[in-house]
C-alpha cells in the first residue's frame, strides 16, 4: 500500500520545479515574467542566502511588501528554508510596524524600496532581526542593507539537501476588529488539510500522493492564472495565491498595487488571459462593474472562471451587473476567516441567484448558542459559527486569546472568529456578522452588516458603514455613515426610509452621517472603530 506524502510547501515546490518548462509562468507582473525554472532556481538561491545571514530553520521572515513577485517567490524561500512568513500590513505606522515584527519574533525582514525611509525609523528598536533585505533599485540603499536580488541571483540554484515537516508554519496575522494583531498558526498540512474541497474542485480528487500530485497540477493546475487583486498581506489575496502557485499555475499581480484600478485588472485579464480573480466584496466588485459599464466589449473576458471574495459583504446586485459582462463566470462568496478556511461557499453564476450573505454550510462546520446548544435549523435562532477538522493550532504567544477562539465543544476542538449567523430550514447560513460589531439596540441584537447592504441598495450610496453609538434611550442607537455617489447628496431621512422599506424598523439608522471616504483597509475591511469615533465627534458624543 503506497504511503500517503507528508505535505509541506517546500517539497511540493521541490516537486513541481523539476516538471515545469521555461514556457511555464510562475510569477509575472506588467511586462516582467519569471518561469518556473526561474522561480525554483531564484528561491532555492534565496534559501540558501538566509541560512547565510542567520537564519535557522523554524526563524521567522516578515514581509513588508505590496503586491509583487518577489512576495511570493521569497515566500516560496522560506517554505524551502522552514522558515516562517509574518504578513505586515504596509499601511501601518512606526509603532504598530514594531509591535508586529517584535511580537512575531522576526529575524529577517524583506521589504519594498518605497518603505526604506519608514525601516530607516524603525530599525534600532528591532535588535532581534538578523538582517534587512530590500526589494528595488540599487540607488539610494543603506550600505548595511542587502540586495534581494542578488541574493536571489548569487548560486547554482540547486535543490536544498533539506528535511522538511508538515508541521514548518506559516503564520498569519490578522488586526481583528479589537486589540492588537494577532499571528495565527498554520502549519503546511493544516493549511493543505483545510483546503481539500478546493483541490477537489480543482483536480477532481484530493492527491494522497506526492506523484499523483505532481500528475494532477501538471494536467490541471498548469492552466490557471490566478490575480489577487486584492492585498497579499491579507488573507484573502496570500491564500487563493498560495493556492494557485501550490497546484502549478501562474500569479499575475497588478502593475501598479499601491492603490487598485480596476480598469487595470480588466486590462491585464485581457492581456494575460487571467483565469482566476481574488477580491474583497463591494469595496472591489462596485468599480469592477463600473469600469466595466463604462467601456462594455472593450476587453476580452472570456478566459475569467471565477472570481472569489472573502472578508466582507459582496452584493447580489453587484454579482448579477457583473455577469452580465461574463456569464460564462462562476461568482464565489467564500465564508472564512484568518482562524480558518472552509465555513461556507455561496456560488452564483449567470443561471441563478442567490441572497446576499447565505451560504451553504461547509464540511465540518456546526453552529452553537452563547450556551453550547447545537442550533437547530429553521428555527430563526442566532448561533455563532464554528470549524472543527483542520484548523490552526492558535494565535502566536497569546494563550488566552487562543482558549477564547479555539474551543473544544464536545470532544471535538473548533476554531470559532466570532461570526454569528442563523440556521435556515434547508441547512443554509445568513450570515449576519461578527458578534464584536453587534449593536445592542432596546434589547435587540443588529448586526451592521445587513443594514449596510441594504443601505448600499439606493442608487445614490457608494458605500455605507453602520455602528452604535451611546443613546440613553436605546443603550445603543444605529447609527449609519455613508459616501455617497458623486456629485449628490442623498437625503437622511429617505436613507432612513428606505432601510424601513427592507429590513425591521428597529433595525432602521437613527441617524444617517456622510463622509466622502469610508477609510476602508486596502483589502476592503471596514475600519468600524475609525468609523465609530468619527459618528460620536459628528453627534458630540464623548
Amino acid at each position: 500500500m503506497e504511503q500517503q506524502a507528508i505535505w509541506n510547501f517546500g517539497d511540493m515546490l521541490d516537486a513541481l520545479g523539476d516538471n515545469f518548462g521555461p514556457d511555464h509562468p510562475a510569477l509575472v507582473q506588467g511586462d516582467r515574467t519569471i518561469s518556473w525554472p526561474a522561480m525554483t532556481r531564484r528561491s532555492n538561491n534565496l534559501a540558501r542566502s538566509f541560512f547565510e545571514l542567520g537564519a535557522e530553520a523554524g526563524d521567522k521572515v516578515g514581509f513588508y511588501l505590496h503586491n509583487r513577485p518577489e512576495y511570493m517567490e521569497g515566500l516560496a524561500a522560506c517554505w524551502k528554508a522552514r522558515l516562517t512568513h509574518v504578513n505586515v500590513n504596509y499601511r501601518y505606522i512606526d509603532d504598530e510596524l514594531i509591535y508586529i515584527l517584535d511580537n512575531s519574533d522576526s529575524t529577517l525582514i524583506i521589504y519594498g524600496e518605497e518603505f526604506r525611509e519608514a525601516v530607516a525609523r524603525i530599525r534600532s528598536r528591532l535588535p532581534k532581526v538578523k538582517a534587512w533585505i530590500e526589494v528595488g533599485s540599487d540607488e539610494g540603499r543603506p550600505d548595511s542593507v542587502h540586495d534581494y536580488d542578488v541574493l536571489a541571483g548569487t548560486g547554482d540554484g540547486e535543490k536544498l539537501d533539506i528535511k522538511r515537516s508538515g508541521e514548518d508554519m506559516l503564520f498569519l496575522y490578522t488586526g481583528g476588529t479589537t486589540g492588537m494583531p494577532k499571528g495565527v498558526m498554520w502549519t503546511h498540512q493544516i493549511w493543505r488539510d483545510a483546503n481539500q474541497a478546493g483541490l477537489e474542485t480543482i483536480f477532481g480528487f484530493v492527491p494522497t500522493s506526492m506523484d499523483d500530485y505532481v500528475a494532477a497540477a501538471t494536467e490541471h493546475g498548469m492552466s490557471t492564472r490566478q490575480c489577487p487583486a486584492c492585498p497579499l498581506m491579507h488573507g484573502t489575496g496570500l491564500f487563493t495565491a498560495m493556492g494557485a502557485l501550490l497546484n502549478g499555475g501562474t500569479v499575475a499581480v497588478l502593475p501598479s498595487p499601491a492603490k487598485f484600478d480596476a480598469e487595470e485588472l480588466w486590462h491585464e485579464v485581457d492581456r494575460l488571459k487571467l483565469t482566476n480573480l481574488a477580491i474583497v466584496g463591494d469595496a472591489f466588485a462596485k468599480p469592477m462593474l463600473n469600469a466595466l459599464n463604462d467601456a462594455a466589449g472593450l476587453y476580452d473576458l472570456s478566459s475569467v472562471r471565477s472570481i472569489v471574495s472573502s472578508g466582507v459583504m459582496w452584493s447580489v446586485e453587484v454579482k448579477q451587473g457583473l455577469l452580465e459582462h461574463l456569464p460564462q463566470a462562476a461568482l464565489m462568496d467564500s465564508f472564512g476567516a484568518s482562524e480558518s478556511v472552509g465555513f461556507g461557499m455561496s456560488v452564483m453564476t449567470a443561471d441563478g441567484e442567490v441572497q446576499t450573505g447565505r451560504f451553504a454550510i461547509g464540511p465540518h462546520c456546526k453552529v452553537f448558542s452563547e450556551d453550547g446548544r447545537e442550533i437547530e435549523p429553521g428555527g430563526g435562532e442566532p448561533g455563532f459559527i464554528a470549524r472543527g477538522g483542520a484548523v490552526p493550532l492558535g494565535y502566536y504567544k497569546d494563550e488566552a486569546k487562543t482558549a477564547k477562539t479555539f474551543k473544544t465543544i464536545n470532544g471535538v476542538r473548533y476554531a470559532i472568529p466570532g461570526d454569528w449567523c442563523t440556521v435556515e430550514a434547508d441547512g443554509t447560513l445568513t450570515l449576519m456578522g461578527r458578534g464584536s460589531i453587534c449593536i445592542n439596540s432596546g434589547g435587540e441584537k443588529i448586526y451592521p452588516e445587513e443594514i449596510e447592504e441594504a443601505l448600499k441598495t439606493h442608487p445614490q450610496v457608494r458605500d455605507a458603514l453602520v455602528v452604535g453609538v451611546p443613546d440613553d434611550k436605546w443603550g445603543q442607537a444605529v447609527t449609519a455613515v455613508v459616501s455617497p455617489e458623486p456629485g449628490v447628496v442623498p437625503a437622511e431621512t429617505d436613507l432612513i426610509d428606505h432601510v424601513k422599506a427592507a429590513l425591521a424598523r428597529y433595525k432602521a439608522p437613527k441617524r444617517v452621517l456622510f463622509r466622502d471616504d469610508l477609510a476602508r483597509a486596502p483589502n476592503g475591511k471596514a475600519d468600524y472603530a475609525g468609523t465609530k469615533s468619527f459618528a460620536m465627534e459628528q453627534l458630540g458624543l464623548s
